[in-house]
């Protein structure tokens, strides 16, 4: 028994070593490292090491700044042997949320290493993952002296976790987006617990709607009518009417997920000014994910009806995304089903679902671009926004593999 232990510690070390000295997963610590961490984010490091490796790899690199300097868009290219077919864009962000150092047990930008092989860092899985991976599979095709057919744009955008604008969101109303001639593009997905992968072909819109309710102020000790707390009751009602009809929608179909449903939370409520005064007004913000089944105009046509029954409410969008197709998956979609065959092959279990948040895909599809959302991250817990992210090594290098076959053929669609 004594014996077995050792072979397995032996056989763990040799395994954490070979990780150790691995070079994709040296660059994607590397990268980890580079804080570019909300708010202020400064990424001028970013871009420097992504046109250091570019320059490794034999790729051509440029810089874009659709708003400002201080928002860089940077896109790799590897070019194909028919620059006349439309293009592939293989998109990731270069910014990660804030981190609350006290609560992880490794420093979120040393990107440790534990014995297990897991790396902890902020934006392990969300999504600087991604980037490396793709950049990963190209140096191994120009190693190999592989060609596609279509040029394979890797695009690393700023300010993604700020709802995109300064990033993805009015790049791609340039006319150097339009120069890239994209066809097809794949950005993240969310990692899976499961040995599932999951992919993702739509999202549900955002709306963040702000809602003022008005009434009658006085004296806190006096029972007055019509009073703005007494309308945010009845608002309140109806919002949670509504939400708890959608969580009965998913518990009676066990094959629905989060992103097949419409969510409504209440997220600040604002008000008052003294505890003996009854405030004339409330402010509430709202956060409403739609699901893609949902007609917009209806919706809101029934928001207005809580309002009015309320009474002496407005309202007032602080974002209001517009409906937006989903990508198609059927055989007109030649992309797709390159995508689809490339897992086929592999083998891998897949899932086809709607994301349940938002990602830059939301503007590549607004402007007609099918978009894929995919993160090869299975038997992964979901960390993205959490204290401890991390990413295994071996999951990371898996994924290297995936992007290689999926690459290969909707570059040769």
């Amino acid at each position: 028994m004594e014996f077995d232990l050792i072979i397995k510690d032996d056989a763990r070390i040799k395994q954490y070593e070979s990780w150790e000295e691995n070079e994709e997963i040296q660059i994607f610590r590397e990268y980890l490292r580079i804080p570019s961490v909300h708010p202020n984010i400064d990424y001028r490091d970013c871009v420097r090491f992504l046109f250091r490796l570019a320059e490794e790899i034999g790729l051509t690199s440029k810089v874009y700044h659709p708003v400002e300097k201080t928002k860089p868009v940077v896109v790799i290219s590897l070019f194909g042997t028919q620059p006349e077919l439309k293009t592939i864009i293989l998109n990731s962000h270069m910014d990660v949320v804030p981190v609350f150092e006290e609560y992880w047990t490794h420093k979120p930008f040393d990107a440790e290493m534990d014995e297990d092989g897991r790396i902890f860092a902020r934006g392990a899985q969300d999504m600087k993952c991604c980037g490396m991976q793709y950049l990963g599979a190209l140096r191994y095709f120009k190693r190999k002296n592989v060609t596609f057919k279509r040029t394979i744009h890797v695009v690393f955008v700023p300010n993604e976790e700020l709802g995109g604008q300064g990033g993805m969101a009015d790049f791609v109303h340039t006319t150097e987006f339009r120069s890239l001639n994209a066809g097809f593009s794949i950005d993240e997905g969310i990692a899976s617990p499961t040995d599932t992968f999951n992919i993702y072909y739509a999202e549900r819109c955002i709306w963040h709607i702000i809602f003022t309710i008005n009434g009658n102020n006085g004296h806190g000790a006096l029972l007055l009518k019509d009073t703005a707390p007494e309308r945010l009751r009845t608002l309140l009602d109806r919002f949670y009417d509504y939400r708890d009809t959608q969580v009965r929608k998913l518990q009676d179909n066990p094959d629905l997920t989060i992103g097949d449903v419409t969510t409504v939370n209440i997220t600040m409520i604002n008000g008052g000014v003294q505890l003996n005064t009854v405030p004339p007004n409330i402010k509430i913000m709202t956060d409403i994910r739609l699901a893609v089944d949902i007609n917009h105009e209806e919706f809101e046509n029934m928001v207005k009806s809580w309002c009015s029954e309320a009474g002496d409410v407005e309202y007032e969008f602080d974002l209001k995304d517009p409906y937006i197709q989903p990508t198609s998956l059927d055989e007109s979609n030649i992309y797709w089903g390159a995508f689809k065959s490339a897992v086929s092959e592999i083998g891998i279990k897949t899932k086809v679902q709607v994301f349940p948040g938002g990602t830059d895909s939301r503007y590549l599809r607004s402007v007609g671009l099918p978009a894929i959302g995919f993160s090869p991250m299975n038997n992964t817990p979901v960390l993205l926004h959490d204290h401890d992210e991390f990413l295994q090594a071996d999951v990371y290098l898996e994924g290297i593999e995936i992007y290689k076959k999926i690459i290969n053929n909707v570059a040769n669609a």
